[in-house]
C-alpha cells in the first residue's frame, strides 16, 4: 500500500498536486490577508464590501506565485532524487536554492544568485535540524 502511494507522489500526478496545494495556500492566505488589508483601508460605511473587493482582485494573483514557486520547487526536487538515487535534506535545499535563482533570472545573474543563495538557506534552516540529527 505504502509503494502505490509514494509512485503518487512522484511523476506528473504528484507534480499537479502540489501545484494545487501551493496555489490553494496562497489563495487561502492572500485573502485573509487582502482581506483584511482592504476593510482597514476602507472608508467606516464600507469595511466589508472594500475588504471582499480587495481579496477578490488580489488572492488569485498570490496564489498563482505560490503555485509557480511550488511547482519548481518540487520539479526540482523530484528531478534531484531521481539524479542522486536518494532522498534526504540536501535535496530541498538544492532545489530551493534552485527555484529561488530560476525565478529571479530575468532581473540578471547577480540577482539570480544572490536568490539562489538565500533560497538555500532558506531551506538549509527548513530542514537543518534534520541534517543536525544524522
Amino acid at each position: 500500500m505504502d509503494t502505490h502511494k509514494e509512485s503518487r507522489d512522484r511523476g506528473l500526478y504528484g507534480l499537479v498536486n502540489k501545484i494545487g496545494y501551493a496555489f490553494g495556500m496562497g489563495a487561502i492566505g492572500g485573502s485573509v490577508y487582502h482581506f483584511i488589508k482592504g476593510a482597514y483601508n476602507s472608508p467606516i460605511g464600507g469595511r466589508l464590501v472594500g475588504g471582499a473587493q480587495a481579496a477578490n482582485m488580489n488572492a488569485p494573483r498570490l496564489g498563482g506565485r505560490f503555485a509557480a514557486y511550488g511547482g519548481l520547487f518540487s520539479a526540482f526536487d523530484c528531478t534531484l532524487v531521481y539524479i542522486r538515487k536518494k532522498e534526504d535534506p540536501w535535496n530541498s535545499i538544492m532545489a530551493g536554492a534552485a527555484t529561488g535563482g530560476f525565478l529571479s533570472l530575468r532581473h540578471g545573474i547577480v540577482a539570480a544568485s544572490t536568490s539562489a543563495v538565500m533560497g538555500g538557506v532558506l531551506f538549509g534552516l527548513f530542514t537543518g535540524s534534520a541534517l543536525m540529527n544524522k
